[in-house]
């Protein structure tokens, strides 16, 4: 469990910094940092987004300070929701890869490394996720 809760806490900091990183560009655009267009897609308005950000983080918050705890109704397996969790992870990444493919080749100018910022973050989340998944199927995360 200490090692989901260590990989798990790793990918919400990551997630973390993402946000705090868009929401510091938004407010006070450094110089150092891309543009606020870089830093999400649009699908969603900034001010929809933020709060479901919001939310994603106080959810890996629980997730973490329960693991780390070893109490909680997050520390129980659940392999159906384990397995779900699993296969939506799966294919979050592949579509996130899709996506990447379709990015580039839609917008060429944006190669290689455009819009990069909301792929690799939406990559962590699907990470994320599927460590969750093996930690609710009680599987070690080397197997």
């Amino acid at each position: 469990m200490k090692n989901h809760a260590i990989v798990l806490s790793v990918l919400a900091l990551a997630f973390l910094c993402r946000v705090a990183g868009q929401l510091w560009v938004v407010l006070a655009s450094p110089g150092f940092l891309p543009p606020p267009e870089a830093w999400h897609s649009g699908l969603l308005p900034y001010p929809l987004l933020l709060p479901l950000q919001a939310a994603i983080l106080a959810f890996q918050l629980a997730v973490s300070l329960q693991l780390w705890k070893g109490t909680g109704p997050l520390t129980h397996t659940r392999p159906a929701m384990g397995r779900f969790l699993k296969y939506f992870s799966l294919v979050y990444f592949l579509g996130m890869g899709a996506r990447y493919g379709l990015t580039m080749y839609a917008w060429p100018e944006k190669r290689w490394l455009g819009d990069m910022i909301p792929i690799c973050f939406h990559c962590v989340l699907a990470l994320y996720l599927y460590v969750l998944s093996r930690h609710f199927r009680g599987l070690p995360l080397k197997s």
